[in-house]
């Protein structure tokens, strides 16, 4: 049997097919196969309606059954979209009918594993340095074996396996039924589920064909479909997840219902830290009380309805362990600053000619310092969980990024091997990397062994949700800059301290994280502009606050304040902000791109009356360039956002209408930070508590949006997060055309009232 037929049928020798920033490299030669993770789960019943007696897994990625085909979509649905864009990979080349497939996550399982989540260390360009560094640190992903969501990697990961995937399985259903017609394979063919002979005018459904398919051996490469014969990707497809969630029928975690179900909610140090003493007696008293579980920072309450759960954690008195971090947000900045003066930096990301030199040399330097607050993630669903602990078994439903990673720690936690847990992934009604952390898993699996035999629902109140989050971090730069008589800066340093995201949320879960954080200077250290003089040095702060990764991650910061301090450059000395980029780009092709076809959408160069103004910004993450203007009108009310023109470099373009939702998604959620989200800290804890002290950008605020797409063609990038980190800036750069204020920190509402 061949090599692939072992791949594609029983297991998948990962990497083969693998992509780094959208280019094939070979088979490694240690590498051995993973196995189909389909069969067990199938036997373990741990796939929805189907079982091993019903359905027939061709690979990984394809499962038969007598009413169709099921996909297998193996990264969590966040709203993004994702599960869609994935499926129509396979259903491409398997040639199925949109209409006709079904779509599920599967169970976890190293054998689908991220490759592109795990090289992000790696730049974005497609030079022979960073694809051996892609190549390199992919081989980590498929040793650790972490199936993540995140990073906006999900398409980039999957554009080439999950094709070949349909592709493999396409070829074993036409060499089954040439075998079954006594025909040349050759002169068969396929169309929307079913094997035709053109020649006999005979046809067999795959449904028919998929036992037999599972016994052809396969081609080392099935062959795949050029572009120009593409009848889903690359186009907008119906998403197979709206009906049901437009019709409130979609199940989401808080939406479990099981015979005998119990109900929990938990109560954890908003100090983030442990407690000396507390009090159950008043909550043990209450109606509906079932128990208190202890937890190593607070406690559980179980009752027989959620709100009684909610009402009775009220009721418990606790003595809290002080934080071990700064108590006020000011004391935090003063922190970090103080650590650009005594630490040394993370990495240095980028350093081309002298820049402390030029400075030092020039007159009329520009010295400033730019702030980013603390900020949540802020999930219309609240954390949430379901589990039933058996004995013998745990089964958990929640939905998580990282499924293999949450039921490895959840059998750590009940005792158990990893094979004993059955971990159902859930929809999630919005994450932003939220749920990259296990906490609530390991939570909800204690109380469901507290609480052996019954099923228990975990619901976080908001206030829960919204204070023991982990947060983005908070970041401060300082920046000095130069211009040249050539209206371009000659000399650019900046110093950027902030914690790490990525070691915090590593130390979390026990994987450490050695080496420079390039999350630290991802959107400045990157940026794709050039200056003589120009360096830009990280710092990871020792900042204690438990911090994790948010959409967008360091761009999120470092998109404001990079962006915003070339616009201050750009008007210190009368130059168009918009000018100045394209002439700093120019050795970067795709920027170039972005930057003419956003000043022709957004009509840059025509004069605006008093009382309107605009600004720009460009960012660079996660391999796309996208670049947008945002028009700003005073008004008796405030400020009012009118429009934001959007323009994308995506490279390849896979489903454009849901790109344009994730680029618009991204300005709604920056918008949002930009206008008026922090978290601020008073004794140690956050302060913000719900949506009326966090609020989210309302309907009436959100501008109208224009999106361009342009595909540059270097392979797939990604699209959930790099909406986001260009917003921040093009707002504070339209409010400083349109005052003459320039602020440097936000939200903006501190210095400015908006509408």
């Amino acid at each position: 049997m061949s090599t692939l037929g072992t791949i594609t049928r029983r297991g998948l020798i990962l990497g083969s097919v693998a992509m780094a920033g959208g280019v094939a490299f070979g088979y490694y030669k240690y590498k051995q196969p993973l196995p189909n993770p389909l069969p067990d789960a199938l036997a373990r019943g741990d796939l929805n309606a189907l079982s091993a007696a019903q359905a027939t897994p061709l690979n990984p990625y394809v499962l038969i059954d007598a009413s169709g085909v099921t996909i297998i979509t193996p990264r969590t649905e966040l709203g993004q979209g994702v599960q869609s864009t994935l499926a129509a990979l396979v259903a491409e080349e398997l040639d199925v009918a949109w209409d006709a497939i079904r779509i599920e996550h599967g169970p976890p399982s190293a054998t689908y594993y991220t490759d592109i989540s795990a090289s992000a260390a790696a730049p974005y360009d497609q030079s022979f340095a960073a694809n051996t560094m892609r190549q390199v640190m992919a081989v980590g992903g498929r040793f650790l074996g972490l199936q993540v969501t995140g990073g906006s990697a999900s398409s980039r990961d999957a554009f080439v396996k999950m094709r070949v995937a349909g592709a493999a399985a396409r070829y074993a259903l036409i060499h089954a039924a040439a075998k079954r017609w006594g025909v040349p394979a050759q002169q068969l063919s396929t169309e929307d589920g079913w094997v035709l002979n053109t020649k006999t005018n005979q046809r067999l459904p795959y449904s028919a064909l998929a036992m037999d398919a599972a016994q052809i051996e396969l081609p080392e490469q099935p062959a795949l479909k050029p572009s120009s014969q593409w009848r889903y990707v690359g186009r907008s497809m119906p998403r197979k997840d709206m009906l049901s969630k437009c019709t409130g029928t979609a199940t989401f975690a808080i939406d479990m219902r099981l015979p005998d179900m119990v109900y929990a909610t938990v109560v954890s140090n908003p100090k983030r830290a442990g407690m000396n003493a507390f009090d159950t007696t008043a909550a043990q008293q209450m109606r509906g009380v079932l128990g208190v579980v202890p937890l190593p920072q607070g406690v559980a309450v179980v009752a027989d309805n959620t709100w009684r759960a909610f009402q009775a954690a009220q009721a418990i008195r606790f003595d809290w362990q002080a934080a071990s971090y700064p108590p006020t947000s000011a004391a935090m900045f003063d922190q970090l600053r103080d650590e650009l003066k005594r630490l040394s930096p993370d990495a240095v990301h980028r350093d081309v000619g002298d820049a402390d030199a030029a400075l030092s040399q020039a007159a009329g330097v520009l010295d400033v310092e730019y702030r980013a607050p603390h900020l949540a993630h802020a999930a219309l669903e609240p954390i949430s969980a379901v589990a039933h602990f058996t004995g013998d078994a745990l089964h958990v439903w929640t939905g998580n990024q990282i499924p293999t990673l949450a039921r490895s720690i959840a059998a750590k936690t009940v005792g158990l091997d990893p094979e004993q847990v059955h971990f159902h992934v859930t929809i999630v009604g919005g994450s932003f990397g939220r749920r990259t952390d296990v906490d609530y898993v390991v939570q909800v699996a204690t109380i469901a062994k507290a609480m052996a035999g019954k099923p228990v629902k975990l619901t976080w109140t908001r206030e829960e949700d919204m204070r023991l989050d982990f947060y983005r971090p908070a970041a401060l730069g300082q920046f000095k800059g130069v211009m040249s008589a050539a209206g371009t800066p000659e000399a650019i340093r900046m110093d950027i301290v902030s914690a790490s995201s990525t070691r915090s949320w590593g130390g979390r879960i026990g994987l450490p994280f050695p080496g420079p954080d390039r999350m630290l200077a991802e959107g400045a250290g990157d940026a794709p502009y050039l200056a003589p003089h120009h360096k830009v040095s990280a710092y990871a702060s020792e900042l204690s606050v438990p911090v994790g990764p948010w959409r967008s991650v360091g761009a999120s910061y470092n998109g404001f304040f990079h962006e915003c301090f070339l616009d201050e450059l750009a008007h210190s000395k009368g130059v168009d902000p918009m000018a100045m980029r394209l002439a700093m780009s120019v050795s970067f092709p795709h920027a170039q791109a972005v930057l003419t076809r956003l000043k022709a959408l957004s009509s840059w160069d025509t004069p605006w009356p008093k009382g309107r103004a605009r600004g720009v910004a460009m960012t660079l993450s996660f391999g796309s360039y996208v670049g947008q203007v945002v028009e700003v009108q005073q008004t008796a009310k405030g400020i009012k956002v009118e429009h934001v023109y959007c323009v994308a470099d995506v490279g390849l373009a896979l489903d454009p209408r849901n790109i344009e939702a994730q680029l618009q998604s991204g300005i709604a959620y920056g918008l949002t930070a930009a206008m008026m989200g922090e978290i601020t800290f008073a004794d140690g804890q956050a302060q913000q508590s719900n949506f009326h002290d966090y609020p989210a950008l309302r309907m009436h605020q959100m501008p109208q949006v224009t999106v361009a797409i342009l595909e540059g063609g270097e392979g797939v990038q990604g699209i959930g997060e790099p909406g986001v980190p260009p917003i921040k800036a093009a707002l504070a750069n339209a409010i400083y055309a349109l005052t003459g204020q320039r602020i440097r920190e936000y939200p903006l509402n501190k210095h400015v009232q908006f509408v």
